[in-house]
């Protein structure tokens, strides 16, 4: 299925490569089967980025305690004709857009060296991304985006073809972290298949630190980070026929220092049963039974470096912040024979 959107002068296209037939994990329910009948309870994070859950997002970003957007944005604002330079024109693939906003510190960067702005946003919630689009269109007159709805394996897998010779796709906000170590190698490998040899990948990364900085990052004293976590309840709810009461679970998050890593839970303050009548689920709950519902790994740059230059992307440049509390890695696609 796609979604055709245009101005007027046809700089806008979208494209749904969500299965409308519901056929495939993404979209039938079936990671959230498997999740809530493990042991562990857990629900796949990307069931937090429905449209509501991606605008209280954005919420989060705003806070004072929450230093990852406001750091890193800050490197790119320093460095970011450093990274334009490096790579020269090429086309700019999003991984996780969201609003877009720090991406228009990149579109300032190339623009100012005179390069052309050729974009693809790849989100699963297409309300955000239709709605960041149409409005980085009206600041960036000169500016064409083919955004892809779909999870990052989906898009990757399904890029249309480049008007320029070179691309970099990049990964920001840390949200490599959300994924366990051999998930992402899969993202790093998925990148290195999507992309030809001497094209890009720039990867936010939020670097380990006390866990008196970390923690208040995940549970703000507004609530915000809360009620992004009960929303995925809503989510579910409306998604799959459910009855998830949300004033039945606590928000519940702490940094687990043995695996260097922030662990999100809805833990239920009472025994209780709840359905999900679409997938035919029935789940019981015991007072303090969790639901992990997302971790944030914290990285050491080195070992990240290796990582990155083991999966052929090697890396070029990497910046950080004065407190070394955030780093931006520049890689090149190595050729299969290095």
């Amino acid at each position: 299925m796609s979604i055709s959107l245009s101005t007027p002068n046809k700089r806008l296209n979208i494209q749904d490569l969500r299965d409308p037939d519901r056929s495939n994990l993404t979209n039938d329910g079936s990671d959230v089967i498997i999740g809530l009948t493990q042991e562990q309870k857990t629900i796949p994070c990307h069931y937090l980025y429905d449209d509501r859950g991606s605008e209280i997002f954005e919420q989060i970003c705003e806070l004072p305690e929450y230093y990852p957007t406001r750091t890193e944005a800050q490197i790119l604002r320093d460095n970011g004709s450093a990274i334009a330079q490096t790579t020269g024109n090429c086309e700019l693939i999003e991984l996780g857009s969201g609003s877009s906003t720090k991406t228009r510190l990149l579109f300032d960067a190339y623009q100012s060296l005179g390069h052309a702005l050729y974009y693809i946003p790849i989100d699963v919630s297409a309300g955000m991304l239709e709605l960041s689009a149409k409005q980085l269109l009206n600041d960036y007159p000169h500016l064409t985006i083919n955004g892809l709805v779909g999870t990052y394996e989906q898009a990757l897998q399904q890029l249309p073809p480049s008007p320029l010779s070179k691309r970099m796709v990049f990964f920001l906000g840390s949200s490599l972290g959300n994924f366990a170590p051999k998930q992402c190698q899969e993202i790093f490998q998925e990148v290195k298949k999507a992309l030809n040899p001497g094209d890009y990948f720039l990867l936010g990364l939020d670097l380990q630190k006390s866990k008196a900085i970390l923690e208040p990052a995940y549970n703000d004293r507004q609530g915000v980070t809360a009620e992004f976590n009960y929303n995925l309840l809503d989510h579910l709810n409306r998604r799959f026929q459910g009855n998830f009461k949300r004033q039945n679970f606590q928000h519940w998050t702490f940094y687990n220092t043995e695996l260097g890593q922030i662990e999100t839970y809805l833990r239920s303050t009472q025994p209780q049963t709840v359905q999900l009548k679409a997938l035919d689920l029935t789940v019981e709950f015991e007072e303090g039974e969790t639901i992990r519902t997302e971790i944030s790994r914290k990285f050491q740059r080195q070992e990240m470096e290796q990582q990155l230059d083991q999966e052929g992307l090697k890396p070029l440049k990497t910046w950080t912040d004065a407190e070394d509390w955030f780093a931006l890695l520049l890689c090149e696609v190595k050729s299969a024979s290095v």
